[in-house]
């Protein structure tokens, strides 16, 4: 197993240095899921909540969170972040909506904490707008699904 790279020789934590890495193309996926009763998801595909468009706010929610992530992951790095592509699926089978969200940069050092971040900031937004109807919601299954690009290569969730 590889060492933590957030820690020196001291054990004390630090920030990695990536002056020296090269600038890739980076990409990163992570999903999650917000279940519900099935009448919050039909609140929220009937748009009639009284807050507004439950998904479309948080769709934006997500990309705010993506670019701040480095504010609240204290050895992160800030990054300029290229694209960032939030899909929502409402599965009323499941009384859920899945969140999808991909991220992409040229840099230094990847963008999997940014997908992550905005994966748990848009299902978040989901129960906090939903929260008044169905305090019982549960986020579930947050993880990156793959990432490419570095000089660690690509990776792909085994399914």
């Amino acid at each position: 197993m590889a060492d933590l790279t957030h820690f020196n020789e001291t054990g004390e934590a630090h920030m990695v240095d990536v002056g020296a890495k090269d600038a890739t193309h980076r990409i990163a996926v992570a999903e999650g899921t917000i279940t519900m009763q099935a009448g919050t998801l039909a609140l929220i595909m009937e748009g009639g909540h009284k807050k507004g468009d439950v998904l479309g706010i948080a769709r934006v929610a997500g990309i705010m969170a993506a670019k701040k992530t480095a504010e609240l992951i204290p050895l992160c790095h800030p990054l300029a972040i290229s694209h960032i592509d939030i899909g929502l699926e409402p599965r009323s089978g499941e009384s859920a909506v899945y969140c999808r969200a991909q991220v992409e940069t040229v840099g230094p050092t990847g963008v999997e904490m940014e997908a992550l971040n905005a994966v748990q900031v848009t299902l978040l937004t989901i129960y906090d707008m939903c929260k008044a109807v169905d305090r019982g919601m549960s986020i579930e299954t947050v993880r990156l699904l793959e990432k490419s690009g570095g000089k660690s290569g690509d990776w792909v969730r085994d399914t």
